[in-house]
Formats: structure tokens, C-alpha cells, sequence
């Protein structure tokens, strides 16, 4: 079962939701914390639902979870942009966040055009 962790696009997904807590976690904005809830959930349903899709074993609900997956990577980009928008994440947070965000989407991207059937090693 674990051997979701060979794929690039969970590798890529793991360190978006680790670098997204870390830093809201490291940053108290008064007015963010609704937004930064929200981003931190984005983030991490990136990653669960590429491991969910992977234990459910068939090649449609692995598909079905990756789509599910990059909607919350794009709602995790979009949640990056508004906090760079409004200063409630320090500009280093967002630029060493927001690679991980671009390199998670293509991982998926390319996961996805290998087709259902596919769960090897990702998009590398």
C-alpha cells in the first residue's frame, strides 16, 4: 500500500503541504486566519487524495482522485495568490512556496495523460 510514496506527484504534494503549514505557521496575520485555514486545507487534500485514490486500487477512482487533487492544488495556488495579494504571508514564504505549487500541478497533469491505468512513478 505504501507504495504511493514512489510517485513524484504525492513526493511533490508532501513537501506543498509542509511548506504551506510551516508557513502559516510561522506567520500570525490577524486578518488571515479564515484564509489560512482554508489554505491549509487545500494544501493537504492535495496529498490525501492522491494517497486515497491510490488505496481505493482501481484505475478510474485513481483518476477520479488525482482530478480531485488538482483542483485543490489550483485552490491552493489561487489561495497563495490572494495572501501575496494582501501581506499576510512574508513574499519569502510565497516564493519558496509557490514552485511546489507549479511543480505539483504538472506532476498531476502528467499523471493524469498516463492514463487510468497508470500508477507508476509519476510525472518526472
Amino acid at each position: 500500500m505504501r507504495k504511493y510514496r514512489s510517485l513524484v506527484a504525492w513526493q511533490r504534494a508532501r513537501q506543498l503541504a509542509l511548506s504551506v503549514l510551516q508557513a502559516t505557521d510561522e506567520t500570525c496575520h490577524p486578518k488571515a486566519r479564515a484564509v489560512f485555514d482554508q489554505l491549509r486545507r487545500a494544501a493537504i487534500s492535495v496529498e490525501a487524495n492522491i494517497v486515497e485514490g491510490y488505496a481505493l486500487g482501481t484505475p478510474a477512482q485513481f483518476k477520479r482522485h488525482l482530478r480531485i487533487a488538482l483542483g485543490s492544488a489550483a485552490e491552493t495556488e489561487i489561495l497563495l495568490e490572494l495572501t501575496a495579494e494582501r501581506g499576510y504571508l512574508p513574499a519569502d514564504a510565497i516564493s519558496g512556496t509557490q514552485p511546489l505549487v507549479d511543480e505539483t500541478i504538472a506532476t498531476l497533469f502528467g499523471l493524469l495523460r498516463k492514463g487510468p491505468g497508470s500508477r507508476g512513478r509519476g510525472a518526472e
